[in-house]
């Protein structure tokens, strides 16, 4: 079975980090698709040895990405 999950990958230091929200599991990489991958691959291997307990625990249902304006300064 395949899900479609959330990938928010913002540069980090000289590099790029990739998070997925829907279960708190994140990766790194010297470019955005090298992050997205490594991601990819975090998640796979996440979902191939977590217990269907702690898959439960972790995955939350629905995700919301947003922007939000504020004033600075």
């Amino acid at each position: 079975m395949n899900r479609q999950l959330t990938a928010i990958i913002e540069k980090e230091d000289g590099g790029y980090v990739a998070l997925c929200p829907e279960v708190d599991v994140a990766s790194q990489g010297a470019t955005v698709d090298e992050a997205r991958n490594n991601l990819k691959e975090a998640l796979e291997l996440f979902f191939e040895t977590a217990s269907p307990e702690e898959i439960r625990q972790r995955l939350h249902g629905e995700i919301w990405i947003t922007q939000v304006e504020v004033a600075i300064g």
